[in-house]
């Protein structure tokens, strides 16, 4: 294992942002389209550095709070809804990340109007919101099934007719500015975005501490559980599962930090599985599991793209492979599979089996015991690190379940009343 894993911040940023657009091909680089928008925006207005870097990150993640699959689609479309919900989680979870803390006033107000603020646009929070807004919602009105320049004078048409009450005045003249090139237009619907903003976007910092990893990544641990009342406190047990094998294993402080940063994204894929499979009372249909199988695909695939996050990405989305090649999705066999994500097979199951499902209530001591001791026996889970866990049960167990209590405590006390979190 690396002992030490430097991250940069902006390929860390733009794959989370594309773990957000999972949901559906409606959504596909929505953040991302808002984000180069944006940047263009700041270009026009001459914005310093330090603001354009805060107005493109709150663009990138400027959906973080609408948790389901279900409420993202209600906003891919340009009628209005009730937007509050999800900007004002959206404010709660950046403000737990310092490094995004100074972002979080954007994204409360990205979905206000111009007449609904009664403040200069001057004020830097208030003219961002107003970018973030205009860019929002000129994304939000392409159509996918059309080539972009036939229907760019049409979308410019939409937004002018928001000038003076949706849009200050002086943001719709930077748009129609920018967006006199046709390469505007070209990069904003390009499939190498991702590219283009990674190599020539606005990041100002480059590396990102293993703190602001832990933090980072905890918020997203948020964003993934936080879906429903049954996911609400999963990833924080599975992580502290993991972190605490991690140090009776032996491995070093800085590994075990990691294995748990591994734990906060292990269920990262699920962001494209919709909450009506995840809450569902009842076993899933062989369809409905096929489904299901991807999220583990998908963990990968996407932490795959973080420079350095190699390994990481192989813990976070083994953790339903079997050491015979019966798991999925990648049909792993043992010698693929090394001790960290040998790590989080046992963490997610030993979590898992405790918790309350859809379908069951959490299961006693002695019946996770002998479930994981059947795993370990047919060898599909490494039987070393199973009785590591069984011979520290209670202290893992306890160390388990204060973690998600205070999951379970945030959830409740930041989230209660702002929407519904499940729907």
């Amino acid at each position: 294992m690396k002992h030490r894993i430097m991250v940069d911040i902006g390929n860390l940023t733009l794959t989370i942002s594309d773990a957000i657009d999972l949901a559906s091909p409606l959504l596909a680089q929505h953040q991302q389209r808002v984000g180069y928008i944006v940047w263009e925006l700041a270009k026009a207005a001459q914005l310093s550095a330090d603001m354009t870097e805060k107005l493109f990150l709150a663009a990138l993640l400027h959906d973080v709070g609408a948790f389901s699959v279900e409420e993202k689609l209600a906003f891919s479309v340009f009628e209005e809804k009730n937007c509050e919900p999800h900007c004002i989680r959206g404010e709660i979870l950046f403000r737990q990340v310092p490094w995004l803390l100074n972002s979080a006033e954007i994204v409360r107000h990205h979905h206000r109007t111009w007449e609904e603020w009664n403040a200069s646009i001057d004020q830097p929070a208030v003219l961002a919101s107003q970018m973030l807004c205009i860019a929002d919602n000129l994304e939000r009105l392409i159509s996918r099934d059309q080539y972009i320049l036939h229907q760019n004078d049409k979308l410019l048409s939409r937004i002018k007719e928001g000038a003076g009450n949706r849009y200050h005045p002086q943001v719709v003249d930077w748009l129609i500015s920018v967006s006199r090139r046709e390469e505007f237009w070209l990069d904003l619907v390009s499939p190498r975005l991702y590219a283009l903003l990674l190599h020539n976007g606005p990041f100002n910092r480059m590396e990102l501490s293993l703190a602001g990893m832990r933090s980072f990544t905890t918020m997203i641990q948020y964003v993934i559980d936080f879906r429903s009342r049954f996911t609400a406190t999963h990833s924080a047990g599975v992580a502290t599962c993991a972190e605490s094998l991690a140090g009776m294993f032996g491995l070093t402080e800085t590994e075990t930090k990691w294995i748990g940063i591994a734990g906060n994204l292990h269920d990262l894929g699920k962001l494209a599985i919709p909450n009506s499979i995840l809450d569902k009372p009842g076993a899933l249909t062989k369809d409905e599991f096929a489904f299901m199988k991807s999220h583990t695909y998908f963990t990968y695939a996407l932490l795959n793209t973080i420079a350095g996050f190699e390994r990481i990405a192989e813990w976070a989305a083994f953790h339903h492979e079997r050491l015979d090649g019966s798991g999925y999705p990648f049909r792993c066999h043992s010698a693929e599979i090394d001790t960290g994500a040998r790590l989080l097979m046992v963490a997610d199951l030993f979590t898992a089996l405790a918790e309350d499902r859809p379908y069951r209530k959490g299961m006693p001591k002695e019946k996770i015991i002998n479930i994981l001791e059947d795993f370990g026996k047919r060898r599909l889970i490494d039987e070393q690190i199973i009785m590591l866990a069984l011979d520290n049960y209670g202290e893992l167990y306890g160390r388990v379940t204060q973690e998600q209590a205070e999951a379970r405590n945030f959830y409740e006390n930041q989230f209660a009343g702002v929407g519904n979190a499940e729907e």
